[in-house]
């Protein structure tokens, strides 16, 4: 059996070129282990960070790229108890998912739908509860209440457009370029603007006037401004990304007039400060509503972890229309 994982033994400023296929022997598997065919890992800008040294962690050397997908268990070690062999399960986080086979301990591994679509699942780890976590941990927000986001054709501006409409909320969604509009629109956003200097008068021209207390950004720079003089006043902006590469910008109008609180929300955090049965609670709950196809994400494109050099530049650039993904073939 042919195993290759996709691996990278030193950091730089082109993410592509540090990392490349490796073949890899099967391993003999240890009581608890199991042996899970990756059946579709995503590409997240956290994963292109870490490739270029940036992100808020970073795995020792050497490492195999990505973190998170689903598999299918293949094996498991001697007196092993956890999902059967056939399962499609969920894979551990960070455990190095850009690969065509990983082993895993088996008690760590969430059984999901084997009907599901293994790509839509794929992305379960990350996205999903962050867009969720947005909408539910910093304001208590009633259905018909609105939220506002920037970069709202991202991966979780998109989970956070559906999740919001399920949820009955509406949502005033801020993109960068013109192109990305229609398809914020087709998910069901409300309200879908080009981010501008007018931006502030635009939105209350859009909704009425309505008070609204959660701004949601992953840009940061001037648009954080931007989206703060669109708010109410006490509104919560909290920022998860700086896609623009500069820090937030708020003015003292913003924090002393108008009382603004600027938090943050890091994923890794929440699932560290949390006990796994609140994790079980949440991933379970979004994969059923990804399972019925109430919950999606554009896929741009899919590789092979032959071609992950290819994979990871394509994922590295700006203006695509949905995720790249390792989809390993067996």
């Amino acid at each position: 059996m042919k195993l290759v994982k996709a691996q990278y033994t030193q950091r730089g400023p082109v993410p592509e070129a540090s990392i490349e296929p490796v073949a890899f022997e099967a391993p003999v598997l240890q009581q608890g282990q199991a042996l899970v065919a990756v059946l579709a890992a995503p590409i997240n800008p956290s994963d292109v960070l870490t490739l270029t040294g940036q992100y808020g962690i970073l795995p020792p050397l050497p490492a195999v790229g990505g973190s998170e997908g689903v598999g299918r268990v293949v094996a498991l070690g001697p007196d092993t108890h956890g999902p059967a062999i056939g399962q499609t399960v969920l894979l551990p986080v960070g455990s190095g998912t850009w690969a065509s086979h990983l082993v895993a301990t088996a008690a760590h591994l969430l059984p999901l739908p084997n009907e599901a679509d293994p790509r839509q699942l794929a992305m379960l780890t990350v996205n999903p509860p962050t867009a969720a976590l947005l909408l539910s941990e910093f304001v208590d927000l009633q259905p018909g209440d609105w939220v506002m986001q920037t970069s709202a054709n991202s991966g979780v501006g998109s989970y956070l457009v559906q999740l919001a409409k399920l949820r009955g909320f509406r949502t005033v969604n801020v993109v960068r370029r013109e192109s990305a509009v229609a398809g914020v629109k087709a998910l069901g956003g409300d309200v879908v603007l080009v981010d501008g200097e007018d931006l502030a008068e635009r939105v209350k021209a859009a909704t009425g006037g309505a008070a609204i207390r959660l701004g949601i950004d992953a840009v940061g720079g001037a648009t954080t401004l931007r989206l703060a003089q669109s708010l109410a006043d006490r509104a919560t902006i909290v920022n998860y990304g700086a896609l623009s590469g500069e820090a937030c910008q708020l003015s003292p109008r913003e924090i002393i007039f108008r009382d603004m609180s600027l938090k943050g929300f890091w994923l890794a955090r929440w699932f560290r400060e949390n006990p796994q049965s609140a994790h079980v609670a949440l991933l379970s709950e979004l994969a059923g509503l990804i399972a019925t196809g109430k919950l999606s994400a554009p896929i741009a494109a899919s590789y092979d972890v032959s071609e992950i050099k290819a994979a990871v530049a394509a994922a590295a650039q700006g203006e695509r229309t949905g995720k790249i993904l390792i989809t390993p073939k067996h």
